[in-house]
């Protein structure tokens, strides 16, 4: 088990394939999601990374906040987020997760809170049917109607469908695939639509019914890592002025003595 992403949601595009047929994606970038801290099995009971993204103005942080990023030697981050991970899957602190932590065709779990509606009534968040149009019905048409007995048990039970909050609820939607990758931008296209609103944080994971992809990177895809196996560029040689040698010197100061006696 590897660590996961925190990434935010940008909005919907599409994808055309090379057969001509488009796909609807998600895009999800990368906001410097880097590793704030670790979880051991000796210090803390599990072994976990705490991930951190975006970024958060240091007067808007509690003194234990920023106690915790300036231990880390990272910058104030506006999500922190953790990841439970295998004990030879942690990774350093400070380290930045790339986009090619997933590769294409794999299936994730993204995790998010979903959209607020607000105050809502019994019709639209539990698809009651309402009262009647006309005959008899005045001003009430769409009111909840009874929602207890009698005398016995003279209460409403708990859990009852009435009207209250709608959304704004923590879910995970399953088996996403990953259309795309872009490295050098940190973003990530994902199929069909996923939790949340535009801008809103989601924390991606590898799936749990469908097995990782052999190429995945393992424990994780780091930023300096892929920049440092990408080839050096070779640098021109510069051409260096011939030194002069022993017998040259000898030489010319030779040929200044003559000329001086000359004169």
């Amino acid at each position: 088990m590897r660590t996961g992403v925190i990434a935010r949601k940008m909005g919907m595009t599409r994808l055309f394939r090379e057969d001509g047929v488009h796909v609807p994606v998600t895009v999800l970038a990368l906001e410097n999601c880097q590793v704030v801290a670790q979880k051991t099995a000796d210090r803390d009971g599990y072994v976990a990374v705490q991930l951190g993204s975006g970024t958060a103005k240091a007067k808007n942080l509690t003194k234990p906040e920023r106690g915790h990023f300036a231990k880390a030697e990272v910058e104030p981050k506006a999500v922190l987020a953790e990841f439970t991970v295998a004990p030879d899957a942690l990774v350093d602190v400070g380290a930045q997760i790339a986009a090619s932590h997933f590769v294409v065709g794999q299936m994730v779990d993204v995790t998010g809170a979903t959209q607020g509606k607000g105050f809502a009534g019994g019709m639209k968040r539990w698809g009651f049917g309402g009262l009647r149009a006309s005959h008899g019905v005045s001003v009430s048409h769409r009111s909840l109607g009874s929602t207890g007995q009698r005398q016995d048990p003279g209460k409403v039970f708990k859990n009852k469908k009435m009207a209250g909050h709608m959304g704004d609820k923590n879910r995970t939607q399953q088996n996403l695939e990953i259309v795309s990758t872009d490295v050098e931008r940190d973003l990530l296209f994902v199929r069909g639509s996923v939790p949340g609103s535009k801008g809103g944080w989601l924390l991606i994971r590898d799936s749990v019914k469908i097995a990782r992809p052999s190429d995945a990177p393992y424990p994780a895809s780091l930023k300096g890592a892929a920049t440092a196996d990408a080839p050096a560029e070779e640098l021109p040689v510069e051409e260096t002025p011939a030194v002069e040698t022993a017998g040259s010197v000898e030489s010319t100061s030779a040929g200044a003595a003559v000329q001086e006696s000359a004169e």
